[in-house]
Parts: structure tokens; C-alpha cells; sequence
């Protein structure tokens, strides 16, 4: 049953997004370990279905750049800072991971040999191709760049063949639908659309990057248990952004 899921499934190798807020629960701040417990099984599901996943996660949750730029700090330090949180969830996210049996590698843009692996493609690739899921941490390496830019920016090195935007709604939308009932979601939308709206569902240079490279992205809720799953199975609700 789950070869011929996975068979069917337009995505064999795909790039997760998410937020490092999505992984404090209904916490204010930090990590909410039951949380990336449940993420963490949804990747696993995937994962067993045979597809080849890799994540960026952002530090949102930990610390954001731009609001310690707003603050008053330095914005490159604030961004480096930024980037050091996205390293500590992602090896939060590994240690749950190998925990339910995925094998699991943090590959950061920033060189820590002592917690986890710098980032080289062709290493980075292999690893896809074992079979082990791959946590992109520490965005870039460069400040004035989020994990938005650096999620496509991984997910076209690695050939990957969709983004998987995970966000507490199931899909984009005209309007913030928790504010408007009358909000109307998109099945579908191209990127100079999601641009010219300013839908904000990513930044502007990630969705230039993903159009340049004509790299799908699939805006869903990572809050609704099998989502993820069950959209390369072909079913859920999402909205695609492409060409």
C-alpha cells in the first residue's frame, strides 16, 4: 500500500518550510517538545512512503532578526543571532526525528563541526539519496536573507522538485481569514499574482527565485495531522503557486 501511495505521488523529493513558531505550540516562545513531536511523525509518515525530504526551519520562535534591528541592534549581528536560533531547532527537530527512527543530518551554512555538518551539496544530495532526511540550518550563511530565501534557495540546489510551505492555514488566501469569514482561498495562483497582491505568504526574493526556477510551491496547514501526507498522496487542501 505505500509503494503504490508513494507511486502515485507527483513529488519523490521536496523541501518542507516551516516556521520556528510553528513549533512552540500554544507556548509564547521557544520549543513546545510535544509539538515538534507531532511534526516530526508527519515527516516520518512521508518519509516511510519512500519520498526524500530535507527542511528549513526558521528561528522565529527563539529570536528574529529583524525585530532585534528594530530594537535598536546591529542588523547583521541581530540576523547572525536569528540564524543561531534556525541551528537550535533544527537539532531539535533532528533529535526527534532519529528519535522515532529517521536517520537524520543538520547541514549548517555556518560551519559548528562539533553539532553538526557544513553545508556541501554533492554531501548534502547524497544523503537525500540515502534516504536521510537533511535540515538545512542557519539560512544562507549571509545576513539580509531569511530562511524563506534560503529554503528555495536549497530546495533548487538539491533539485528538489516542490516547497512544502507548512502555516497554521490551508492555503493562501485574499484576505487573513481568521480576521475575514469572507476571505476566499486560491486552488491555484502564479507567482507575479502572489507579488502583485503582496500575499506575504513568502518573501518577494524567495518567490522570484522559485518563478526564475519554475519550482512549485504548496502553501498548506501544518496543523492538520496528515496533511502534509496526504497531499503527495494527491488529496488535502492547499493552494499551489507556479507559472
Amino acid at each position: 500500500m505505500q509503494s503504490d501511495l508513494i507511486s502515485e505521488s507527483k513529488y519523490k523529493r521536496v523541501l518542507l518550510k516551516i516556521s520556528g513558531e510553528a513549533l512552540m505550540g500554544d507556548q509564547g516562545f521557544g520549543l513546545h517538545p510535544p509539538t515538534v513531536e507531532r511534526i516530526a511523525a508527519e515527516i516520518k509518515t512521508v518519509h516511510d512512503l519512500g519520498a526524500e525530504v530535507c527542511l528549513v526551519i526558521g528561528g522565529g520562535n527563539i529570536f528574529r532578526g529583524l525585530q532585534g534591528s528594530a530594537q535598536g541592534m546591529e542588523r547583521t549581528t541581530a540576523d547572525y543571532m536569528g540564524m543561531l536560533a534556525t541551528v537550535m531547532n533544527a537539532l531539535a527537530m533532528q533529535s526527534s526525528l532519529e528519535g522515532q527512527g529517521v536517520h537524520t543530518r543538520v547541514v549548517s551554512a555556518i560551519p559548528m563541526d562539533q553539532v553538526c555538518e557544513p553545508y556541501i551539496r554533492r554531501r548534502a544530495v547524497r544523503h537525500l539519496e540515502k534516504k536521510r532526511v537533511v535540515i538545512f540550518a542557519a539560512g544562507t550563511g549571509n545576513p539580509y536573507f531569511t530562511t524563506d530565501t534560503a529554503a528555495t534557495l536549497r530546495a533548487t540546489e538539491m533539485a528538489c522538485e516542490a516547497i512544502f510551505k507548512g502555516t497554521q492555514v490551508d492555503g493562501i488566501y485574499n484576505k487573513d481569514p481568521k480576521q475575514n469569514a469572507d476571505a476566499v482561498r486560491y486552488e491555484n495562483i502564479s507567482y507575479d499574482e502572489v507579488l502583485q497582491k503582496r500575499l506575504n505568504v513568502m518573501d518577494a526574493s524567495s518567490i522570484a527565485l522559485a518563478r526564475d526556477n519554475n519550482l512549485p510551491i504548496i502553501v498548506f496547514s501544518l496543523d492538520e495531522p496528515g496533511g502534509f501526507c496526504g497531499i503527495l498522496s494527491g488529496k488535502g487542501t492547499y493552494t499551489k503557486v507556479h507559472g
